[in-house]
């Protein structure tokens, strides 16, 4: 696959064509600089043409019996598999994604579609009892007709397809906007991976634009139902407002500021093992990243040595060397705003147990601690590899500073007592929490999202389906009603 020829277009309709804007956007390696591809961007027509191609092609795909459509998606899966290395390549070069990281997100999606395969044929209708002699109620689960989707740069494959393929298996046509930064692997990838499955056309449309272009165009067209939104709380607002003004659904993943804590008879080796992960995966910039380790008092300091020390012993550099720990923030502007964070922090009074030094992309992990309890950095999300280590004293305690966030999407609890573990993580405002684990998973059948400014809705399983489709009661009435006059 070519970046500057074959997918750095729009794809509208079953046909790869260029924009028809005034300028490009322009797709750049975060790390070298290098420029990828140049993509002219979509205009609001453009949009119009995606929507009304998808509207289309929905009506008849809705009547394609769904052992039939989820043949697609086991031929989507098998060009996954054989293409791993290139797409591992693209993961890389495009968001600067380790090796690591590409593997862990290459896998979820094999997941989500193995899961796809299935949710096809789990759009399961009622017959429900009338209190109405010789009446018969069914309840018809019907695809929703068109979603929206517009995904981030994180993961952008993965997440991407987190909403696009379980609409499409559950008989809806899609139009997807993916981020301006991974035009190719969060969108033209996907409709290229679909194309070749036997998808017909016009189902999947990907248009790459920026809203500099097309304004609200993707939200308040007429043709989509509902809208699944991935990315920052600020900006999810705004779409849910736009929406709900058009009286459109929304499915909103939003950003994070998860707390791990550390109880006072963890295994504290393995806290500190789940705790780095936790944080610095693909350079921190996952909104389920454990912004916050929460550690008891009594294991603070040895707890904050043998994580600092393992810290230290992470690479920074190149993601194309296996041996990379932590690569590139996906652009320099990005970089500067978490180093404006750790200035704003260092100012208040919080201490650098470890501080990273920045040049251009690319961020050594910095580790503060003794932050005030009124620094900003607490309250926002962190999208790089900074961490806060906060002592707490008691259970009580650790609970009331892990709510006070205004984001609740995941978090983790390390103790020895399992059962312990589980009672405080109840007790913790968020819609994910791991007992013993990290606070970065994410399972095909398991319900997804957050609480507060973390989101609105969930996504996997049974929550997919009832995000992606509508209900319909019919009934019919055997023999005659007795009308009141």
């Amino acid at each position: 696959m070519s970046y500057s020829s074959e997918l750095a277009l729009q794809y509208i309709d079953g046909q790869w064509k260029s924009g028809s804007g005034s300028w490009e956007i322009i797709d750049f390696n975060p790390y070298n600089g290098e420029k990828i591809a140049a993509i002219t961007v979509a205009t609001v027509d453009e949009v119009d043409q995606a929507y009304r191609a998808a509207e289309r092609a929905q009506r008849e795909w809705a009547r394609v019996n769904p052992y039939t459509r989820r043949l697609v998606f086991e031929r989507a899966l098998r060009i996954l598999e054989d293409r791993e290395a290139e797409i591992t390549e693209a993961i890389i070069e495009e968001l600067g994604g380790t090796r690591v990281k590409a593997g862990f997100e290459i896998g979820l999606s094999k997941d989500m579609l193995r899961e796809a395969m299935q949710l096809a044929l789990r759009a399961e209708g009622r017959i429900l009892p009338s209190p109405v002699d010789g009446k018969e109620n069914r309840l018809y689960r019907l695809p929703v007709g068109v979603v929206g989707v517009i995904s981030p740069f994180n993961f952008p494959l993965f997440l991407s397809l987190k909403s696009v393929a379980p609409a499409l298996a559950l008989g809806n046509g899609v139009v997807l906007k993916p981020h301006q930064n991974t035009p190719i692997v969060g969108g033209t990838l996907i409709a290229k991976l679909f194309e070749e499955a036997g998808l017909p056309p016009g189902l999947l449309n990907v248009v790459v634009t920026d809203i500099a272009e097309i304004g609200d165009a993707l939200i308040e067209h007429p043709v989509p139902k509902v809208i699944s939104f991935t990315g920052s709380d600020k900006v999810g607002r705004h779409v849910a407002q736009v929406a709900a003004s058009h009286f459109k659904r929304t499915v909103l993943e939003l950003g994070g500021n998860s707390a791990l804590i550390v109880l006072d008879d963890a295994d504290l080796d393995y806290a500190v093992d789940a705790a780095v992960f936790s944080r610095f995966v693909h350079q921190g910039q996952v909104c389920m990243a454990a912004n916050r380790v929460l550690v008891d008092r009594s294991v603070e300091r040895e707890f904050s040595e043998r994580f600092v020390a393992k810290v230290r012993t992470l690479k920074v550099g190149d993601p194309q060397d296996p041996a990379t720990h932590i690569g590139p923030l996906i652009n320099a502007t990005q970089a500067g705003a978490v180093e404006a964070q750790v200035a704003g922090a260092l100012e208040a009074g919080a201490t650098a147990l470890l501080r990273g030094r920045t040049e251009g992309t690319l961020m050594e992990p910095s580790v503060l601690t003794g932050v005030p309890r009124d620094a900003a950095i607490l309250g926002t999300e962190i999208f790089g590899p900074v961490v806060l280590l906060i002592p707490f004293d008691g259970e009580d305690e650790a609970v009331r500073i892990a709510n006070d966030s205004p984001f609740g999407l995941s978090g983790a609890v390390h103790t020895a007592d399992v059962e312990r573990g589980v009672r405080v993580a109840q007790r913790i405002e968020t819609g994910m929490i791991h007992v013993n684990d990290g606070t970065v998973a994410d399972e095909p059948l398991v319900a997804f999202g957050g609480e507060k400014h973390s989101g609105v809705g969930r996504l996997n399983g049974e929550s997919t389906v009832e995000a992606f489709t509508t209900l319909k009661w019919i009934s019919i009435q055997h023999g005659r009603s007795v009308f009141p006059f």
